[in-house]
């Protein structure tokens, strides 16, 4: 196996943990990037020539080399993805009784440029690195397996799979499989139905599984409390996972805000087919989020729980600053529509975006509002998207929840 050198002094954060390199701390001279494939493995040393485990390496991409093993001249190959992938499974097995999940998240898994989402017998699966992608065939052999009569589909459209020079392309295994266009998720006692091939990401985040129970809870709070009807703001709301959430703890009036008209045709049908006793009412808002949001508080609107869980603004570090401008806007905005004693439910899924700042974001729009709020909870990711300890970028996800007076 070849080997991939690094600088003096760069093996630092590899033997603390992390387990990228990048293209500026490999020393071209020992181990010219230029050499190696796409996609191909070497054997990671420091400068004095000791192992530090193995990589696939991308000679085109920042991150230069991306470590799956910490044993020397490992292979990545079919016994190593069914070993993973079976620890993967075993977790998520105990975590959760019925098979709707992350099953693999990636290095929060060992298994870096490699997310599976699970929706039964039907796998959803996004492909980021080349090395990932160069041993794709010996991963569908696993998975079938793994699991006998099942579906996968790769929606590798992800635009980071241009930074490792990737086709962005759509295919299903078995290639002749008859896959269907909706999927159904199964998430804290209700049933949400999702566009399979056409929907965001990988179809559902399921990484809002917790904070959307707290939802629930929230509004079944205000129900019990309220004399008037609860009414919630869904912002951002793809498939309604909030607003449906909350009308199953007993809101009464659920408005999503999507700039997708998918999106919010599939938030109203789930709402319609959760079947609560008390017939919810749905508006959909279609369109940019911050003239909606606009738009509800010069009509005087407010609510008495309002989800904010808009896209990355911050995808790149160079946009921290256009970034940070539009969550302040969106949380200023979604903060003037709450009600007083209502409840205000904020999401970053930045990773650039630090918990503190988002924190300081919403004091400060609370502030200039002269409102004054309680925090009562911080949200993270579900269990079935574990961090890596050692890598700040695998926890990506920060929910606030507040009380506002």
């Amino acid at each position: 196996m070849d080997t991939l050198v690094l600088k003096k002094g760069e093996e630092r954060r590899i033997r603390a943990g992390h387990l990228w390199v990048f293209s500026n701390e490999v020393d071209v001279r020992s181990s010219p990037l230029k050499n190696f494939e796409p996609g191909s493995c070497a054997t990671l040393t420091d400068c004095r020539g000791k192992a530090l485990g193995t990589v696939y390496v991308n000679p085109a991409s920042l991150i230069a080399a991306r470590l799956f093993s910490r044993e020397a001249g490992a292979a990545l190959d079919a016994a190593l993805l069914e070993k993973r992938l079976s620890a993967a499974l075993a977790l998520r097995e105990s975590l959760f009784e019925r098979p709707f999940y992350r099953l693999v998240h990636a290095e929060g898994d060992l298994l870096p440029g490699l997310v599976i989402d699970r929706y039964d017998s039907i796998f959803s699966i996004q492909i980021t690195t080349a090395g990932m992608e160069r041993v794709k065939p010996e991963l569908c052999r696993v998975m079938e397996k793994m699991f006998p009569a099942s579906q996968l589909v790769f929606r590798n459209d992800a635009q980071s799979r241009t930074l490792e020079n990737l086709p962005e392309n759509l295919d299903f295994y078995p290639p002749d499989s008859n896959f269907p266009t909706e999927l159904t998720v199964e998430e804290n006692g209700l049933a949400y139905s999702v566009p399979s091939l056409d929907g965001q990401k990988t179809g559902w985040f399921y990484d809002q599984r917790l904070n959307r129970r707290m939802a629930r809870e929230l509004a079944a709070g205000l129900r019990r409390v309220n004399q008037s009807p609860v009414r919630v703001l869904d912002a951002f709301c793809y498939a309604g996972g909030f607003g449906v959430a909350a009308a199953a703890g007993g809101a009464q009036e659920i408005t999503f805000l999507d700039a997708s008209r998918q999106a919010l045709d599939y938030a109203v049908n789930n709402l319609a087919q959760g079947g609560f006793p008390h017939a919810p009412a749905a508006r959909c808002l279609e369109g940019d989020a911050l003239n909606l949001l606009n738009g509800l508080l010069e009509a005087g609107e407010s609510f008495g729980l309002v989800s904010m869980d808009p896209p990355a603004f911050i995808k790149r570090k160079k946009d921290e600053e256009a970034g940070l401008a539009a969550y302040y806007r969106v949380n200023e905005l979604g903060l003037a529509l709450v009600q007083p004693g209502g409840f205000y439910i904020s999401s970053s899924c930045s990773h650039h975006l630090e918990l503190d700042a988002l924190r300081r974001i919403i004091q400060r729009a609370a502030s200039r509002l002269r409102r004054s709020v309680q925090l009562l909870a911080v949200g993270r990711q579900g269990p079935d998207h574990p961090a890596h300890p050692a890598m700040p970028e695998t926890e990506y996800l920060k929910t606030l929840v507040f009380r506002i007076a």
